[in-house]
């Protein structure tokens, strides 16, 4: 069910004076926007001129914070999901006191200056998230608004409330239309999250032209049938029509809320107002003037701010600073009366680990075997009885990634106080929500699904790696060794294509103890880690004559020497390590020296991989998935054993087998490798 708010006439505006100044506050925005896109001569000026009124309605009644203090934990989120709409909260955040300057609009979309084409998080203090890829925004508010209310379960007492705030959201028809905003949705809906509002720019222009060219559905049914709250504004909504459906969307605690609002694009460009012309691309300097001209601005003035302006949105910007300080005076006289809730609280908020975090993670046996996805579940269960706020889930893979800490509650609609997260077949989504669960703060978001469904939720991992968000993937059925499930099933380029991710951390264990290492090395990383672990068990490797694990957190070590100066290197990941080391027994026999390096995580490693080979030209690389980026590691005289086609259902070991990772053909490789070297040799010494 749906409802009108019903839209408010002039007649409720007592104060003529302030109306004014609402109205030019709006067209200082509207100015601001023209005049950066088109000095850029690139950008959108369109969408925030139509949505300043909406904006100014949130920035200056609705929204609880303090541009003092953009880091108050207690603030309300807002979320600009048309990131291309960037000059609409760039004219907002500068207006209200944040730092961000006129020079700095003045230079939008330049080399050097935070206003970027799209809002870009930790460049501007007050931009919560990067948005631009549509529907990450919606998808990271959903992931704040869930932090909220399990934060708001975990810490606030009948007494004194330290978790209390709403996220809001500006979306567009674009957003809406993406997969990820569709499946992060509905999982709003489904948790019940009444603290999430989203106001949905209904202006029915797209770049090709009206929307109606691909999208026709009724979007209001569709979110009332996820379970959230439909209101409309109408068309042409004012200022306080905006503030009464904000007011109704806190009053609706049990549901998210979506408000239509129906706009128009460019609002009072005489020419270009509702076309596709306004959306991305520069007015016009004819445009501009004839614009200013229809909203009485000064036609010559370019990025104008009137003081007057200047003077109300500073108030505007500390207007929340009481409640500030007066939450920075619970949190002290809770800190006086309980001083381990406080420092429970603060902790979470610091990502604090925990003295002792790891001191009880498993130890494995040698000679036992072990999927490492195994191994990764029982190591997570110690950690997790430790670090608290460590909570994720699966896809609906929970059993088979070993996701699921022991004794944990599910998080529900009507308890946020658990840990278990079921983000149901959602890949997508649950990486927006998991980045937008760590742009909250406050909890360690972790998730689980296939490696080879890796490929459903990389625009958020691309995201996070963008933001350097510390959010952990936990990818499992790791290669060919899937077996049976076939080659839709079989991961070949993921690991390829998750090490072309900037900031991105991919770790493929060989065995349980460096799965251990692993989870040692994404507790403690500053960005996003994926970890890759095996569906087949592993033998876990007898290291009384081999390197520690420890090893790990190097990225790449030897595990075996063979000799000071080896004849062969075999370089291996994952479960392709026990295949190398099988392979340099093979050799030893022969009286061949062989050594194995464990290369569990390409981007931790800063070393001299010369060094690493003792000299050695002779190499071979050893991972059961796709060739790209190995000869970075074995140079022109090295060789591979590798897979760059899709594999086949059959058994894991079958596969392995007919694919070549088996010790003895990575072995053989080695030989004709040797045999090359060899014969180049004795050419060079007769050519001398």
């Amino acid at each position: 069910m749906t409802e009108t708010i019903p839209q408010a006439g002039a007649e409720t505006v007592s104060n003529d004076s302030t109306q004014d100044l609402a109205t030019l506050t709006v067209n200082t925005v509207k100015t601001l926007s023209m005049d950066a896109v088109q000095k850029a001569n690139s950008g959108h000026p369109g969408t925030p001129m139509a949505l300043a009124p909406l904006a100014y309605a949130l920035w200056t009644r609705v929204m609880k914070y303090d541009s003092g203090a953009p880091d108050w934990p207690d603030r309300d989120r807002f979320v600009l999901s048309c990131g291309h709409a960037s000059m609409l909260i760039y004219s907002m955040l500068h207006l209200t006191g944040y730092e961000l300057s006129h020079e700095h609009i003045v230079n939008f979309r330049q080399l050097g200056s935070p206003a970027a084409g799209h809002p870009e998080y930790g460049e501007v203090p007050g931009v919560e998230t990067t948005t631009g890829p549509l529907g990450q925004g919606i998808a990271n508010a959903v992931g704040m608004a869930l932090a909220e209310s399990m934060l708001a379960a975990r810490h606030n007492a009948d007494d004194s409330t330290l978790v209390d705030h709403h996220t809001w959201v500006i979306a567009s028809d674009g957003d809406l239309m993406e997969g990820v905003a569709a499946e992060a949705a509905s999982l709003a809906g489904h948790l019940g999250l009444g603290k999430l509002c989203v106001f949905w720019d209904d202006n029915r222009i797209t770049i090709d032209g009206s929307t109606d060219l691909s999208f026709s559905e009724d979007v209001a049914a569709r979110y009332a049938s996820y379970g959230w709250h439909v209101l409309h504004c109408g068309d042409d909504a004012s200022i306080d029509d905006y503030v009464q459906a904000a007011e109704a969307a806190k009053a609706e605690t049990g549901r998210p809320t979506l408000v239509v609002c129906r706009t128009h694009i460019a609002a009072g460009s005489p020419n270009k107002q509702d076309t596709s012309a306004a959306h991305g691309a520069a007015l016009g300097e004819d445009e501009v003037r004839l614009t200013k001209q229809a909203l009485g601005w000064p036609e010559d003035e370019h990025f104008l701010v009137p003081a007057e302006v200047t003077e109300h949105m500073n108030a505007a910007g500390v207007r929340g600073r009481d409640v500030r300080t007066a939450w920075e005076s619970t949190l002290a006289a809770v800190r006086e009366s309980d001083a381990a809730r406080a420092d429970a609280f603060e902790g979470a908020l610091a990502g604090t680990l925990p003295d002792g975090w790891d001191a009880s993670v498993p130890s494995f046996e040698a000679g036992t075997s072990l999927a490492t996805r195994k191994a990764s579940g029982k190591t997570l269960a110690a950690i997790g009885a430790v670090v608290t706020t460590l909570v994720g889930g699966s896809c609906d893979l929970a059993g088979s990634n070993n996701t699921t800490l022991p004794g944990a509650q599910d998080v529900t609609a009507d308890d946020y106080s658990g840990r278990t997260l079921h983000f149901g077949v959602r890949e997508h989504g649950m990486g927006g929500v998991m980045n937008g669960m760590a742009l909250h703060g406050g909890l360690r978001p972790y998730g689980g699904t296939f490696l080879i469904f890796s490929d459903y939720m990389r625009p958020s991992i691309r995201l996070a790696a963008l933001m350097q968000l510390p959010v952990i993937y936990v990818f499992t059925h790791d290669s060919i060794g899937v077996g049976e499930d076939g080659p839709t099933h079989q991961p070949i380029e993921q690991l390829a294509s998750l090490r072309a991710i900037p900031g991105l951390t991919v770790l493929r264990p060989a065995d349980a103890n460096e799965t251990v290492e692993a989870w040692r090395m994404a507790l403690q990383a500053a960005g996003p880690v994926a970890l890759c672990l095996t569906r087949q068990g592993l033998p876990v490797l007898d290291r009384t004559e081999l390197a520690a694990a420890s090893g790990t957190r190097a990225g790449a070590y030897v595990l075996h020497p063979g000799a000071v100066s080896p004849d062969v290197v075999f370089m291996a990941t994952g479960s392709e390590v026990s295949a190398a080391l099988g392979a340099s027994e093979l050799l030893r026999k022969e009286g061949v020296a062989a050594r194995v390096i464990s290369m569990p995580c390409w981007e931790a490693f800063d070393g001299d991989i010369d060094a690493l080979c003792g000299g050695c030209t002779v190499r071979v690389g050893v991972e059961a998935g796709a060739s790209m980026g190995w000869h970075r590691w074995v140079g022109p005289q090295g060789g591979l054993v590798t897979l760059d086609r899709f594999g086949a259902s059959a058994p894991a070991g079958d596969l392995m087998k007919k694919f070549g990772f088996t010790a003895e053909n990575i072995a053989e490789v080695a030989r004709t490798l040797l045999a090359g070297a060899e014969r180049g040799s004795a050419d060079a010494e007769r050519a001398s």
